[in-house]
């Protein structure tokens, strides 16, 4: 699970150089415009994108494909439930299952699904990838103004989230010494267990955090500025551009079709 916690980007890349706030609010910008449509073509012009501009973080495409293969795992349940339990079975006929019987529309639809899903997942992994989570915290609360508290408090969670894996498998280690069993039967134990460490663990930092100050109302310094420049403007601006282009695409095609529609 420690893919997703450090950056593995080029450092000198010209996009991965910009601020962590302006790399998210660009991502949501482009990613969040994609949930309004059902066609396949808008995620398939905006993954085209994203993908063009991938080596401007200086992200490697191998890499991108290690930290993406979760996408995988759910793009493909995707698209065995819609082809196995959609309701619209119109368009042609191309196999004869019976009740799941697999016509061009479902195909469409599974298809447009995942290319969304990928379009949408792949600009938040592209930022977890060249942004420090240190740097993500601070420049959440130097520039988007968050406060401190929650800012902090998930820095310390998502530092403590690789425990997680650890302590699943030192939990099945110790189940499987003591001859219990650890297949599925034994999963909501082990995973109410871990939810138990997880909370035990929770509560200590929180106090420890509390005694440190971080609950007092005293203006907090900063030990590394975040500076918001007019890259980081440009970097969305062109963001926005970039969404309004592929919309604009897709209409002229004739292929937009809204989510209400």
């Amino acid at each position: 699970m420690s893919f997703a916690l450090q950056p593995v980007a080029d450092p000198a890349a010209p996009l991965a150089r910009r601020n962590p706030v302006a790399k998210f609010a660009a991502a949501l910008l482009f990613a969040l415009p994609l949930v309004t449509t059902l066609d396949p073509l808008t995620p398939a012009l905006a993954l085209a994108v994203e993908l063009t501009v991938l080596p401007l973080f200086g992200v490697r495409y191998a890499v991108l494909a290690r930290r993406a293969w979760p996408l995988l795992l759910a793009a493909a349940s995707v698209l065995v439930t819609l082809v196995l339990f959609a309701a619209d079975r119109s368009g042609r006929l191309l196999v004869d299952l019976g009740p799941f019987a697999i016509t061009s529309g479902v195909l469409v639809t599974a298809l447009g699904l995942v290319l969304r899903l990928f379009a949408i997942a792949l600009p938040g992994v592209i930022v977890f990838a060249t942004t420090d989570p240190t740097d993500l915290a601070d420049a959440l609360v130097q520039n988007a103004k968050a406060p401190a508290r929650f800012a902090v408090g998930a820095l310390a969670a998502f530092r403590l989230l690789p425990l997680l894996g650890a302590e699943w498998q030192m939990l099945t280690l110790a189940r499987r010494a003591r001859g219990v069993d650890t297949g599925i039967r034994g999963f909501p134990a082990i995973a109410f267990a871990l939810l138990v460490g997880a909370l035990r663990r929770g509560t200590r930092l929180a106090v420890a955090m509390d005694a440190r100050g971080f609950d007092s109302a005293v203006p907090r310094t900063y030990a590394r500025r975040q500076v918001f420049s007019k890259g980081d403007w440009l970097l969305i601006v062109g963001a926005v551009v970039l969404t309004a282009a592929v919309l604009a695409t897709t209409v002229l095609t004739g292929q937009f079709r809204p989510i209400t529609a």
